[in-house]
C-alpha cells in the first residue's frame, strides 16, 4: 500500500535520543527500555482501545519539576508550604474540566481510574452495601465489581448483561436486577462495550430503585467532550474518568460530581485514600483539558468514531462477526469462534507481526479471561497517528491475513514488513 505521507494529529516526540542522554549515562538499562519501548511504539499498528498517544506538551508538563513536590490538601489548603504554583495547576485543571463537561465539581487527584472508582465507593458507601454494574464477560471493569478487586471484595455486587440476541444493554434485566437487589448504587459503563451508552434510562431505573447512579467514561470521555456520544453529567450523582484513552492526556483519573457531594468525594480522595497528589501528572492534565476545549480536538474525535465504523465494517466483510453488528464509539469486539482461533492465539499472532491487540471475551464466553473467544480493537491510537479510513481497510485486511494463515511465519514476516512501510508514511516519534 502506498500512502500519502501525513503528519500525526498531535505534537509527538517522545522518542527523539536526545532528550535521554543524560539517562543513556547515568542508568543505560532503563534507557535501553525506554529506546526499545519507543521503537515498539513507532513500529506497530496500535489497535489497544485503551491506549493513546499523548502529546509532547503533555510529556513535557509531566516531567517537569512539578513532581519534585509534596502538595497534601486542596488547592488553598495544603498541608506544606511552597504550593502556590501547584495551585495555579491544579486549579486551571479543574476550571478547564468542568468547561469540558459542564460539571459543578471536580476532583483531579486519582491517580488512576480505579482510584476515582474507589474513591466514590468509600464516600458513599459502607462496606457491605451494594453495587450493580456490568458483567465482567459482557463488558465490566476490574473495578466495577471483579472478586478479586477490592470492589468485589468489600461491597455486594450484583451485575447486569446484554441481551443474548442484540447484545446490546437489556435494560429490562437492568432493571429486574435493580429491583431485586436494591443497590445503593447502579453503575453505567464499560470497558468493552460498543454501543451508546443511554444515561438516560439508567436515571429512570434509579430514581425508581433509590440509587445513586454513578457513571464511568474512562473509554468515551473524548467523545462526550465532542458532543459524539451523552453525557452522563447532571443525569448522574457521579461521573469517573481517565485521563487517557480517548482524552489523549496522562494515564490517570478524575471524578466530577454535584456540589452536594464536593466535600465527600474530596474526603475520600484525600485524606482517604491518597497522600501527596502527583503534581507533575496534573499539570499534565491541565494540558490536555485544554487540547480537548479545541475545535480540532473534536474533529480528532469524528475521525475517531469514523474510522472504528470503517474497520468494524472492513473486518466484518473479511468474514468476521463483531459483537453487536457494529459500533457506535471508538471501539469494536471481533468474534473469533467461528474461526476456531482463540483471543489469546490471535493477540500473539499479530503481535509478532506488528499490530498490537487485546484478547477479550465476547458476552456469555465459553472460553475462559485468559484465553478468551475475541480480540478488541480501538482507533484512537491510529487516528492519532494520522491514519484514515483508507489505512483502515489496510489494517482490516492484514488482520485477516494474518489469523488465516495461522502460525505461518513466512505470512507473519512479509505483513510486518508491509506494517513497517505503511507506518513509515506516518512517524510517530523522531528518531
Amino acid at each position: 500500500m502506498k500512502a500519502v505521507k501525513r503528519a500525526s494529529e498531535s505534537n509527538q516526540i517522545g522518542g527523539n535520543s536526545e532528550m535521554y542522554d543524560y539517562l543513556k549515562k547515568s542508568d543505560p538499562e532503563i534507557h535501553e527500555a525506554i529506546i526499545r519501548e519507543t521503537e515498539r511504539e513507532n513500529g506497530n499498528i496500535e489497535l489497544i482501545a485503551s491506549e493513546n498517544f499523548t502529546g509532547r506538551d503533555v510529556m513535557e508538563a509531566q516531567g517537569s519539576p512539578m513532581t519534585n513536590k509534596y502538595s497534601e490538601g486542596y488547592p488553598g489548603a495544603r498541608w506544606y508550604g511552597g504550593c502556590e504554583y501547584m495551585d495555579i495547576a491544579e486549579r486551571l485543571a479543574i476550571e478547564r474540566a468542568k468547561r469540558l463537561f459542564g460539571a459543578e465539581h471536580v476532583n483531579v487527584q486519582p491517580h488512576s481510574g480505579t482510584t476515582a472508582n474507589t474513591a466514590v465507593y468509600l464516600a458513599m458507601l459502607k462496606p457491605g452495601d451494594g453495587i450493580l454494574a456490568m458483567d465482567l464477560a459482557c463488558g465490566g471493569h476490574l473495578s466495577h465489581g471483579h472478586k478479586l478487586n477490592f470492589s468485589g471484595k468489600y461491597f455486594k455486587i450484583s451485575t447486569y448483561g446484554v441481551n443474548r440476541k442484540t447484545e446490546r444493554l437489556d435494560f429490562d434485566m437492568i432493571r429486574e436486577r435493580a429491583r431485586e437487589a436494591r443497590p445503593k448504587i447502579i453503575l453505567a459503563g464499560a470497558s468493552a462495550y460498543s454501543r451508546t451508552i443511554e444515561f438516560d434510562k439508567f436515571r429512570e431505573i434509579c430514581d425508581e430503585t433509590g440509587a445513586y447512579l454513578m457513571a464511568d467514561i474512562a473509554h468515551i470521555a473524548g467523545l462526550i467532550v465532542a458532543g459524539l456520544h451523552p453525557n452522563p453529567v447532571g443525569a448522574a450523582e457521579f461521573v469517573t474518568s481517565t485521563t487517557h484513552k480517548t482524552l489523549r492526556g496522562p494515564r490517570s483519573g478524575f471524578i466530577m460530581t454535584r456540589e452536594e457531594f464536593a466535600k465527600k468525594i474530596d474526603v475520600a480522595v484525600f485524606p482517604g485514600l491518597q497522600g501527596g497528589p502527583l503534581m507533575h501528572v496534573i499539570a499534565a492534565k491541565a494540558v490536555a483539558f485544554k487540547n480537548a476545549l479545541s475545535d480540532e480536538f473534536r474533529k480528532y474525535q469524528r475521525r475517531v468514531v469514523g474510522n472504528a465504523g470503517v474497520l468494524a465494517g472492513s473486518m466484518e466483510k473479511a468474514g468476521y462477526r463483531i459483537v453487536s453488528g457494529g459500533t457506535d464509539n471508538h471501539l469494536m469486539l471481533v468474534d473469533l469462534s467461528s474461526k476456531k482461533i482463540t483471543g489469546k492465539d490471535a493477540e500473539k499472532m499479530l503481535d509478532e507481526a506488528g499490530i498490537t491487540v487485546n484478547k477479550n471475551l465476547i458476552p456469555y464466553d465459553k472460553q475462559k479471561p485468559a484465553v478468551a473467544s475475541g480480540i478488541r480493537l480501538g482507533t484512537p491510537a491510529v487516528t492519532t497517528r494520522g491514519m484514515g479510513e483508507g489505512e483502515m481497510k489496510v489494517i482490516a485486511a492484514l488482520i485477516d491475513r494474518v489469523l488465516a494463515a495461522g502460525r505461518d511465519k513466512a505470512v507473519i514476516e512479509k505483513v510486518k514488513k508491509e506494517i513497517k512501510e505503511m507506518l513509515s508514511n506516518f512517524p510517530l516519534y523522531k528518531t
